[in-house]
């Protein structure tokens, strides 16, 4: 109890922690201020930091089990990425198992870093939120691929596991279809995979590359974006946004594609794939030995009935 105290209290960056918890959970400061009154000293007599005092308790007792405060608290190095696990707690109800599997994959610095101009093209919090909730780096680390592998067989493989997809992309994502087809000037286009997102009410086509970025990849993305746009969002729906996903991506290269486009559009890498060894995709000597035994039945059986005929 005492770590946990010290950790918010203490934290080099606790001068603005009630500001921040009132901008990530709007709770009340007036409540904040009487409930840090009442707590005075620790148990060395050690007068807490003023700040600490004002939000240890209100911090999610009843919200976030115990046992979430300790994995946070051991393993988040500022005030700032514990009050982000603490936020993505409340809002995912994650266990946990979750919250340790998050924590692990560094989620703290690559959610709401990758490259987008969600702020630039999308109204006030509609652009806060989608930038939130794209990744830098996703890890796809669920699927296996022969080294090599096309487009094609990263789309196989993602549809394939698209649950562990969908929990990789993040809370809220609707997965719509893979390959979706649209119709525009009389030919038809498909797009790699199109998703709904609930909470921002809109639509967000996926472009996948097996390749590292190139500049035009922006130019296909945006002429995606339009067409949903278009075609398929309704006038109720907020405008859609667009997701290219690249083996590795260059930065400068990404700000210089996006100059001149206005649809909303966000750009992110992968890693992790585990690549199939070509041993692992030749049978074992036992399945073999197996299809020649197989192969042997089939020609004396076929030998037999000749010779009753």
């Amino acid at each position: 109890m005492k770590k946990w105290y010290s950790f918010y209290a203490l934290a080099e960056d606790s001068d603005d922690l009630i500001q921040a918890i009132d901008n990530k959970f709007n709770f009340d400061s007036i409540k904040l201020q009487q409930i840090g009154a009442e707590i005075k000293e620790d148990d060395r007599g050690e007068k807490l930091h003023q700040v600490g005092a004002e939000m240890v308790f209100p911090a999610f007792f009843g919200f976030v089990p115990w046992r979430h405060h300790v994995e946070i608290v051991t393993k988040c190095k500022s005030v700032e990425e514990a009050l982000f696990y603490l936020q993505k707690t409340i809002e995912e109800e994650w266990s946990r198992n979750a919250l340790i599997d998050c924590i692990k994959a560094d989620l703290y610095h690559k959610v709401g870093r990758a490259n987008t101009n969600f702020d630039e093209k999308l109204p006030g919090m509609q652009g806060k939120i989608a930038k939130e909730i794209v990744k830098d780096t996703y890890d796809f680390s669920f699927i296996s691929l022969p080294r090599g592998y096309d487009e094609t067989a990263l789309e196989d493989a993602l549809e394939q596991n698209i649950t562990r997809f969908l929990l990789e992309l993040g809370t809220g994502f609707a997965f719509i279809g893979r390959q979706k087809e649209i119709v525009v000037s009389g030919k038809t286009r498909k797009i790699d995979m199109l998703f709904y997102h609930i909470r921002l009410k809109c639509y967000v086509v996926v472009e996948l590359k097996a390749v590292s970025f190139e500049p035009e990849f922006a130019g296909k993305l945006n002429f995606y974006v339009n067409a949903v746009n278009d075609l398929i969002r309704t006038p109720d729906e907020n405008p859609t946004i667009g997701l290219l996903i690249c083996k590795d991506k260059d930065q400068t290269e990404v700000q210089w594609a996006f100059q001149g486009i206005q649809t909303p559009m966000g750009v992110a890498s992968y890693d992790n794939i585990k690549i199939e060894e070509i041993k692992k995709l030749l049978p074992t000597e036992e399945q073999i030995q197996q299809r020649i035994e197989l192969a042997e039945e089939e020609f004396n059986l076929s030998r037999g009935k000749r010779s009753r005929d």
